[in-house]
């Protein structure tokens, strides 16, 4: 999922910095307040920054159309409401994703140092983008974030011909003190979507059993390859099932039943979320906490390393390294991705960064 940090031959590199600034700029000419284009162009530069360009800048031009079409409400009224300490729903009001689960983010936090543990269920978002960012952003604060999406059906399901389920995410973050946070950021599906687009553009054969054609039949054939399959099968399926159970259902915005009946509002787009925080303080001692996990993650590198193998890491190890050096050295930005940013530049009348 993680590239490295040296761009392949074509791609610019931007300082992050200019880069995020840049796409803040592009965000709020396409109609977002000064705040929210901050906080989305945030996401869109950690994503890029730690490798995952597919969540990245590339993410720009797609939202700057969300918000052209309406899709994406670029005056959302954000809405909490609350029943219980612990719990709580925050309706969206089709903000963008960043938008809502920084603010979800934040309020799980801070439930969480009264309460212990705290859930914030999200309601009519509009892609979330990188899920990781905001258990990240909780890990931050000391705390342990987990979090779940649910969006359009876009995968097969066992059994079911056609799509049928999300590419639904999760992500864990667990703070530590020495090493870099784990962080485990991952979707349901075998493959992503953009891969499939980028294994067709490239004209490259698929990996057996990663996407299906229109009718559910497995096909390593890129023409042919409409959806990605589910991780392990039934186990990929069954947990983008129960996530939506976990968030749509949940917070009463069902999305499955919905894409699936013959109401035309059902294919509307549109995601909902949940977001969890942990406070270790309310388990114990927090810095003996965060000390253990330290040991814990020091004992899993220094065991006897497998034939083939370079070393040992965990989730969320290599990216943390990966952004290390593209803070450093500046962002990989690709030839396709530049044009279309200076495109969209031109036509709003914001001046694009210089490029190395």
């Amino acid at each position: 999922m993680t590239d490295t940090a040296t761009p392949k031959p074509g791609k610019v590199r931007v300082p992050a910095g200019e880069l995020r600034a840049f796409a803040a700029a592009l965000l709020e000419k396409g109609g977002l307040g000064p705040e929210h284009a901050r906080t989305t162009a945030d996401v869109f530069v950690w994503a890029a920054l730690r490798g995952v360009d597919s969540h990245g800048i590339a993410r720009v031009p797609a939202y700057l159309e969300l918000l052209a079409k309406g899709v994406a409400n670029a005056t959302p009224e954000i809405t909490v409401e609350s029943t219980a300490p612990a719990v709580a729903v925050l309706d969206a009001d089709r903000a963008p994703g960043p938008v809502a689960l920084i603010a979800a983010a934040d309020e799980a936090v801070r439930r969480a140092r009264e309460t212990g543990v705290a859930s914030v269920g999200v309601r009519q978002t509009v892609h979330t983008g990188a899920i990781g960012y905001y258990v990240s952003k909780i890990a931050e604060q000391g705390l342990v974030g987990l979090g779940f999406v649910a969006g359009m059906p876009n995968m097969g399901y066992t059994g079911v011909k056609g799509a049928a389920v999300a590419t639904s995410p999760l992500a864990i973050a667990v703070p530590a003190r020495e090493h870099a946070p784990l962080l485990l950021d991952m979707a349901t599906a075998t493959i992503a979507l953009g891969k499939i687009r980028q294994a067709k553009a490239n004209g490259t054969p698929l990996p057996e059993g990663a996407a299906a054609t229109a009718d559910g039949t497995p096909t390593t054939d890129p023409e042919q390859a409409v959806m990605p399959l589910p991780l392990g099968g039934a186990k990929g399926s069954g947990m983008s099932l129960a996530f939506e159970l976990l968030t749509s259902v949940l917070v009463g915005a069902p999305i499955l039943a919905a894409f699936h009946s013959d109401d035309p509002a059902g294919r509307k787009h549109r995601q909902n979320a949940l977001l969890i925080a942990l406070d270790p303080a309310a388990f114990g001692d927090p810095d003996a906490f965060t000390a253990a996990v330290d040991t814990t993650l020091a004992t899993l590198k220094g065991l006897p390393v497998a034939d083939g193998a370079d070393a040992i890491h965990y989730p969320g190890e290599r990216s943390a390294a990966v952004a290390a050096e593209r803070g450093e050295l500046g962002v990989p930005v690709a030839p396709k991705v530049w044009r279309e940013l200076n495109e969209n530049a031109a036509r709003l009348g914001v001046t694009p960064p210089e490029t190395a």
